[in-house]
């Protein structure tokens, strides 16, 4: 079987984990293929974050089983519910989250490669690179512990060895992700900070951006490094509430002010710092207060984009058992105020970078200018006399914006 597709939902860690398997395929003479051009086997990453990715998930394993391919799955959904994957595509195979790398090893046991090629990925112009899996706490809500187990971190020398990879193979940027990226080291008496330190010594890359931290793993060193210009003034950091009672029904170990008091100190102390946040509506006895609570917090803090999900009930999580239960159509108009709030806040950010000049990392040609990522987090379509590489970095004087992109040219 040298024709594979490779279809992936999900989060960055299954960004992470799918570009690593796509190098690892084609370094050992696998073709990578779409669904339509008949593959003899279609690899599918799962996940099982809300009902949505549930369904969407089911769905995309049906479709790979009607393509005719042999069928592996894999990724949370499969690994929590293998006899539903199992029903769905008869002759499809199923490997857990753990094993997931050793498909390659049960394609061809005869191949062995102790390098990626991070040069071989394709189409992409950041590097996700996953250097912590597994989660040990336990948010009501949440079914992810259960998928992916306990924290494991990669030993540091692995990490600083695959940035220098992904340099060498032309990356500007490299994203560190994580199933509880703030983890990282707590099992090898190590720590993030103390990595991101090593990297930035250690590696020539010239970006290094994480994917997303709790508050109470925001290190005051982590604002020190991101002054290095290296290091992405960029956060996210997971509110979910802004009403303590449901913070404390929800099991997050934190309260509102403290997080509008860590947060606002942050952005107080690195100038143009991104910071996002994801907010749950509708979970379980929120009231119309608790709601309030949510909006207001939002409101005062100096985010620039705001992840507004739809409180999705999973099965056998303590929360899918709380009642009351929040009407539909209550959530849905919850949700579309807080998404209404959210675009303010994006336009304000994007509004306070016009006049300055950014670097801009080159990801694709976009219509007829360019499209780019400044290190804090604004895609930014630039108008360019010379065609611009992808993976390259650009200067890029910021002249307006729309409601998604900042609007620049390329200057020298």
């Amino acid at each position: 079987m040298r024709r594979v597709a490779l279809l992936s939902l999900g989060c960055k860690v299954n960004q992470a984990e799918w570009q690593e398997l796509e190098a690892a395929l084609r370094q050992r003479g696998y073709q990578i293929v779409g669904l339509s051009e008949q593959p003899e086997l279609c690899i599918v990453n799962t996940c099982t974050v809300t009902a949505k990715s549930d369904y969407q998930s089911r769905q995309l394993i049906r479709r790979a089983h009607r393509s005719g391919a042999k069928v592996i799955a894999t990724g949370c959904y499969s690994q929590l519910n293998p006899s539903i994957v199992k029903s769905l595509a008869p002759q499809v195979e199923v490997v857990s989250n753990e094993n997931k790398f050793n498909i390659i090893k049960m394609l061809d046991e005869k191949t062995s490669c102790n390098t990626l090629n991070y040069s071989l990925i394709q189409g992409r112009s950041r590097l996700f690179l996953k250097i912590q899996d597994g989660c040990n706490w336990r948010c009501t809500y949440c079914l992810i512990p259960r998928a992916r187990g306990r924290p494991r971190s990669m030993p540091p020398e692995e990490v600083i060895r695959r940035l220098r990879q992904a340099h060498e193979a032309g990356y500007t940027e490299v994203v560190l992700t994580g199933i509880h990226l703030g983890l990282y080291g707590a099992d090898r008496g190590e720590s993030l900070y103390g990595l991101l330190r090593r990297a930035l010594k250690e590696t020539g890359i010239r970006r290094i951006r994480l994917s997303s931290l709790e508050l109470g793993e925001l290190q005051g060193g982590l604002l020190e490094l991101m002054h290095s210009g290296r290091l992405c003034r960029h956060l996210h950091v997971p509110l979910q509430s802004g009403s303590d009672r449901v913070l404390a029904l929800m099991r997050r170990p934190y309260r509102a002010q403290e997080f509008v008091d860590k947060v606002g100190e942050l952005a107080s102390k690195v100038a143009g710092l991104a910071l996002g946040t994801d907010v749950i509506v509708g979970f379980p006895t929120e009231r119309e207060e608790d709601f309030q609570a949510t909006y207001q917090v939002l409101k005062a803090l100096p985010l620039s984009y705001v992840h507004v999900f739809p409180f999705s009930a999973r099965p056998g999580t303590e929360a899918s058992a709380m009642v009351p239960k929040v009407a539909p159509e209550e959530v849905k108009e919850r949700v579309a105020a807080l998404r209404t709030l959210a675009q303010v806040k994006r336009e304000a950010f994007l509004g306070a970078q016009v006049g300055q000049v950014l670097e801009a990392v080159v990801l694709r040609a976009e219509g007829e200018g360019f499209l780019g990522l400044t290190d804090n987090y604004a895609q930014v379509l630039l108008a360019s006399e010379q065609p611009l590489r992808c993976r390259g970095t650009v200067n890029a004087a910021i002249k307006g914006h729309n409601r998604q992109w900042l609007l620049a040219e390329a200057v020298s």
